[in-house]
């Protein structure tokens, strides 16, 4: 498995993304990996990384110009705004697909995108797009979309999201099935019980918002469900 560091523009900023290529030379499927609302780090490259040695060209994309916003205040006044902007979120997601794509060893028919808060609504609103995914995985995005688009979504969809998320709470969690459901959208959302906003991500060393905590045993689940989803729609054929 090797690993590069990729720059790209996208929403006036120039990105700076973490690819992960597994070994061999042969064409293979891909995943567009998208970062929490405080950006890109370690811990998604070490996602894109594994996915990696799992036999996918795995791209860990950028929200804020190579940044990592620690500071709440700071994070939502960008966030904020971006999630209310389907179109600002489709030009960061198309963006990371271009590069994505743009990998020799992609095969641009079977790619899917996860994504974890802002990118997980990133990654859903490329199948609002109308983008062409084998499937799409999110954590802490139960975003719904302008009337109507999700009815372009064309592959799978599965959420998580915790019981006790203060910002992903039963109203949220009840609309975005909603949207699903009247797109006749193939969804499932697993509910972790007594999880908070944020469960996946290992435990940082900057202030974080209430209602955010990390659940180490769901975080493992999650991410077994996120593999799961993978498996099953965009299954990774032996090398040639």
């Amino acid at each position: 498995m090797t690993t590069r560091t990729v720059e790209y523009p996208a929403d006036g900023l120039t990105m700076i993304g973490h690819l992960a290529l597994p070994a061999g030379v042969d064409r293979r499927p891909a995943v567009l990996l998208g970062p929490e609302g405080i950006g890109l780090s370690d811990v998604e490259r070490r996602r894109a990384d594994a996915l990696a040695e799992l036999g996918y060209i795995a791209l860990a994309f950028d929200l804020h110009g190579g940044r990592y916003l620690g500071d709440p205040e700071e994070m939502l006044a960008r966030c904020l705004p971006l999630l209310a902007d389907p179109d600002r979120m489709r030009g960061i997601g198309h963006a990371a697909l271009d590069v994505l794509r743009a990998e020799p060893r992609t095969d641009p028919d079977r790619i899917a995108a996860i994504g974890y808060g802002t990118g997980g609504a990133i990654a859903l609103e490329l199948g609002r797009d109308g983008v062409d995914l084998r499937a799409i995985g999110t954590v802490n995005a139960l975003t719904t979309g302008r009337p109507g688009e999700a009815a372009r979504i064309r592959c799978p969809v599965w959420a998580g999201v915790g019981s006790e998320d203060p910002i992903m709470a039963a109203e949220q969690r009840d609309a975005f099935a909603a949207e699903m459901q009247a797109a006749g959208v193939d969804w499932r959302m697993v509910v972790y019980g007594g999880a908070l906003h944020a469960f996946h991500h290992p435990p940082v060393d900057h202030t974080v918002r209430p209602g955010v905590g990390h659940h180490p045993r769901h975080a493992e689940r999650a991410w077994r469900d996120v593999v799961d989803l993978l498996t099953e729609c965009l299954p990774v054929a032996e090398a040639v």
